[in-house]
């Protein structure tokens, strides 16, 4: 009788695959390695393919490797909806739901949701947590919060499922008294290397590495967007910021548009993400919609034209 490989196989594969060895697939799993390496070796000889290149320093995968894991991926996908599904149809209303918004999202936009989350659902704790770029998909993938609010990622993990709600223009700005903010317009790249920046920094290292529209050779790295905004009123550098945070800002003149030679602005893409293993009840569900759409649930909107 044939047999199928098991889901803990699979997993064993994907972990192998993503980690980049079988100390670190052992750790994430929270098995001995032995017991890993025997995994492999076992799934390898049901399937009659070799999936990893034998003999190299780091676990790299075979054509027929690479072609197995996209079919573990989905088959561990579907499994984890499927449990998921079946404790969301198992559990009733839920005692707390927990959300994680990226600083970037319009703030009456939220406001709006948890108000109307609060009437909708009295009996229900909110918990929320605001972070910058890969803050909220981190607190989603550990499983601390159970939806997200997050910004842009270049490459989702496997087991998040993601969905664009809109885009958040971001601007280059600096207060009147700034050097850039008197300079001719657009401000040539060398110039703006020459004053100091103020930068969003990402607190969860997800994206260690990785620089998102840093310019300038002096950056002061800030975890936190009002800090930053502060200091950008102060002329203590330039940087960029969601257009409604400083809208009213531009108006009163506290702060001055500024465009670079390459750019003057840019979007920022806001996504709704959550965990397509974990499960979900009928308030985190609520809220996801209104999140998304601005609007609770069944409610019919008119189309604009």
């Amino acid at each position: 009788m044939d047999r199928s490989p098991s889901l803990e196989q699979l997993r064993a594969l994907i972990a192998v695959a993503e980690t980049g060895s079988f100390s670190a697939a052992a750790r994430q799993l929270d098995r001995a390695q032995s017991v890993v390496s025997y995994t492999i070796a076992n799934l390898e000889a049901l399937l009659g393919v070799a999936l990893f290149v034998r003999g190299k320093r780091k676990p790299e995968l075979t054509a027929a490797g690479r072609a197995i894991l996209a079919d573990a991926r989905r088959l561990d996908l579907l499994m984890g909806q499927l449990n998921a599904k079946a404790a969301g149809l198992q559990r009733g209303l839920e005692g707390e739901v927990s959300v994680a918004v990226d600083v970037m999202f319009p703030s009456p936009r939220l406001v709006e949701a948890l108000q109307a989350f609060a009437l909708a659902f009295p009996t229900v704790a909110l918990n929320l947590t605001m972070e910058a770029l890969g803050g909220v998909l981190k607190l989603v993938l550990d499983g601390d919060c159970a939806i997200g609010i997050s910004g842009p990622n270049q490459n989702w993990p496997h087991v998040i499922e993601a969905r664009t709600i809109g885009t958040v223009e971001l601007v280059l700005v600096a207060a009147p008294i700034h050097p850039l903010a008197q300079a001719a317009q657009p401000v040539r790249i060398s110039d703006a290397r020459e004053h100091t920046q103020l930068v969003l920094t990402d607190r969860s290292r997800l994206t260690l590495g990785q620089t998102f529209g840093v310019y300038s050779n002096r950056a002061w790295k800030l975890g936190d967007l009002g800090a930053k905004h502060r200091l950008l009123l102060a002329g203590l550098g330039w940087g960029s910021m969601p257009r409604h945070l400083v809208e009213a800002d531009l108006e009163a003149g506290r702060l001055v548009r500024i465009a670079l030679a390459d750019r003057g602005s840019v979007n920022y893409n806001i996504s709704l993400i959550h965990r397509t293993d974990a499960a979900t009840g009928p308030a985190c569900q609520w809220l996801s919609h209104y999140l998304a759409s601005g609007t609770p649930p069944g409610t019919l909107v008119a189309d604009a034209y």
